[in-house]
């Protein structure tokens, strides 16, 4: 039985590393995959999963307007897995046509994103994803004094920590540094 799976994290903790070494493990056995990414987040270029460490892959961009049961249905009929990056960017209907995706077209669907962002706040995707996947996966990354990640606070061009702005806002390393919680709270004023 197909599932649709979770794997979330805070910033860079490997989750796109991940997905493309899980795809290519596929391929390397003769399988084919579908990959799928935000069109929100063109960093590496447009339709691109790209990771830190140098590796890249060509994706097909999604939009909150696109039916994703759709096009998996026409565009994934040969795959043997369906991987999303970036899925924080999801709408909870886009949720649900992943779940149809699984249990109705038998495909296996892993979604990679983060699960809150930089005020401690759930996306609406990974809401989705948290409450309806069949299998969640935690990517481990460290703060800076070696506890466990589960934070993330964005920080200005002079270094300054950020309590307020859009949920949403694309950047790397330059804007965002992962905390475990007592470090966030402390970096947000709430110690």
């Amino acid at each position: 039985m197909a599932k649709l799976y979770f794997h979330y994290s805070t910033m860079n903790a490997g989750k796109s590393t991940l997905l493309l070494q899980a795809s290519y493990n596929y391929r390397e056995r003769g399988m084919q995959t579908l990959l799928l990414t935000a069109a929100l987040d063109d960093r590496a270029g447009a339709g691109v999963i790209a990771s830190r460490i140098g590796i890249a892959e060509p994706a097909t961009a999604f939009t909150p307007r696109t039916d994703l049961f759709a096009l998996i249905s026409e565009q994934g009929r040969d795959c043997a897995c369906v991987f999303v990056d970036e899925a924080q960017f999801l709408t909870e209907d886009q949720v649900w046509q992943l779940a149809r995706v699984a249990d109705d077209l038998g495909l296996p669907v892993m979604c990679y994103g983060l699960r809150v962002d930089f005020r401690g706040q759930l996306f609406p995707g990974s809401a989705a994803l948290l409450a309806w996947a069949d299998d969640m996966r935690e990517v481990r990354t460290i703060c800076h004094c070696g506890r466990k990640a589960t934070m993330v606070v964005r920080q200005d061009d002079r270094g300054r920590v950020l309590r307020q702005g859009a949920q949403v806002q694309i950047g790397g390393n330059e804007t965002y540094v992962s905390l475990c919680r007592r470090h966030w709270r402390e970096a947000v004023g709430e110690i």
